[in-house]
């Protein structure tokens, strides 16, 4: 379940310099939600990880609104990339 952040940053990066913008935040936390998503389908009654998982939902939610109002572009680019509904 541990995500390897550099692999997913590495692929979402602007440049080379690139570590916390928006889309990499983004992504990362992407693949945190899918890897609590999978780990919560076969331990349906860890709570804790489920509020982790509403947190984390939530803080990706704010940061594709953030994405939407700045750049319209870049947050449909990275909605489709990352399969994420709008």
């Amino acid at each position: 379940m541990a995500v390897d952040k550099l692999k997913v940053a590495k692929e979402f990066k602007s440049n080379e310099n690139d570590n916390g913008s928006t889309e990499v935040q983004i992504a990362i936390l992407t693949s945190r939600i899918n890897g609590l998503t999978e780990h919560l389908r076969h331990h349906k009654h860890d709570q804790s990880s489920k509020r982790g998982l509403l947190t984390l939902v939530g803080k990706r939610r704010k940061l594709l609104r953030y994405l939407n109002n700045k750049d319209t572009s870049q947050y449909e680019s990275i909605t489709d990339k990352l399969s994420i509904r709008r």
